[in-house]
């Protein structure tokens, strides 16, 4: 029986994707092969020995160690474009938010309750107060343009905007799916220049850190919109402050709260509610348990932000996975081994990440507990196991 720790709320309908006379799931399991995670910081946590893969239900991962994963030979799955419509509809939303001043005049509409005035001539009165420009015809400037990006494109484009993307890393999926009629955006100081809306769609790096800095915001139009429901660290805070003290851009959106944002008169901010639909949980959900089943039980990786992907077809009954450091020769010294013990390799994949390296070995023969363990003494292994198709 697989072992499931789960250490948030997931979704029923996602759990029930685990086959149920092979896995036990909940929160106090014991010694777990698998992990799935929402919110629950692992960063400080002490994760078990026996854990063999992470599934984070949702697309960000900093709440998971990585280099301790990698160390030991843990995968890592996310779950990308599981919640992107959510999030896109929050974009959406966020686009008539930052022009329309619609919260200002709905606190504003409500306080005139404990007033003495005549609520209809105080609103007639009153509405030149909460003007904003339309949408259409704008120009919205959308940086990432992965599944949610691609989504908020699209969505601009039939609501009547001029759109411009930039992605150096676009990948075919997404253009693919991306309309024709966007614009293509050969840098990021292009798109700030020429775009009345900016919204961000990246992921949070070493390098993505601060990207929204005093530099790259003042080359933004004179009174233009940020939107910002990727990660917070993507925009410099102070930053940010003093461009809309300077008038660089009139309002500023986010899904990522600070004490200072929130006083801020020019800001709105959401409490992170980007995948906070029932629709996005449970795609997020389903996505995680099913890279989990197919990792654990044919050794296939799909989604993972620490490892390669890798998927060979299993036509044998007998299949090796090892995980290793991405060094020269590791594949030689395996299939060396596995010839002085007689295995007949008759499929082989090998890929590699960065450091991380993964390879789906399938064999004739079984592969015994005593050439496993001197697979683990070669230098640069931190992981091996086998799958034996049912």
């Amino acid at each position: 029986m697989f072992k499931v720790q789960t250490l948030n709320k997931i979704a029923p309908e996602g759990l029930a994707l685990f086959p149920k006379d092979k896995y036990e799931f909940g929160p106090d399991i014991k010694d777990p092969d698998l992990i799935i995670v929402r919110s629950a910081d692992l960063l400080n946590a002490v994760i078990p020995e026996s854990v063999l893969a992470i599934a984070r239900a949702g697309a960000g991962y900093n709440n998971i160690p990585l280099e301790i994963c990698d160390e030991r030979g843990i995968v890592v799955f996310n779950t990308p474009g599981a919640n992107a419509a959510s999030v896109k509809e929050l974009v959406l939303a966020s686009l008539f938010l930052s022009s329309r001043k619609i919260i200002d005049g709905i606190i504003w509409t409500k306080e005139l309750i404990s007033s003495k005035v005549h609520i209809g001539q105080a609103v007639e009165k009153g509405k030149s107060l909460f003007e904003g420009p339309e949408i259409k015809g704008k120009t919205l400037g959308v940086v990432g343009l992965g599944a949610i990006g691609v989504m908020v494109a699209n969505d601009a484009l039939a609501l009547g905007m001029d759109v411009i993307g930039y992605d150096p890393y676009i990948s075919i999926d997404a253009a693919w799916n991306l309309s024709r009629m966007v614009q293509r955006a050969e840098t990021l100081e292009t798109l700030l220049q020429k775009s009345d809306y900016v919204t961000i769609h990246i992921p949070y790096s070493d390098k993505t850190k601060d990207l929204f800095n005093k530099e790259k915001l003042a080359l933004m139009k004179k009174g233009s919109r940020l939107i910002n429901l990727a990660r917070g660290g993507l925009a410099k805070e102070a930053d940010v402050i003093a461009a809309l003290d300077a008038g660089i851009i009139s309002s500023y959106i986010t899904d990522f709260p600070t004490d200072e944002l929130i006083r801020h008169k020019n800001v709105i901010c959401f409490p992170h509610l980007g995948a906070s639909t029932p629709e996005a949980e449970i795609n997020c959900a389903k996505m995680a348990v099913t890279e989990l089943v197919n990792f654990l039980e044919h050794g296939i990786i799909r989604n993972s932000v620490n490892y390669p992907s890798c998927s060979l077809e299993q036509k044998e009954k007998h299949r090796l996975i090892v995980a290793n450091k991405n060094i020269p020769n590791m594949v030689g010294q395996i299939t060396t081994l596995l010839a002085r013990e007689n295995i007949n390799i008759t499929d082989l994949i090998n890929h590699h990440r960065g450091d991380q390296a993964f390879n789906i070995i399938d064999t004739q023969q079984d592969i015994s507990e005593r050439l496993i363990d001197k697979l683990k003494h070669i230098e640069g292994i931190v992981r091996v196991r086998t799958i034996t198709k049912g």
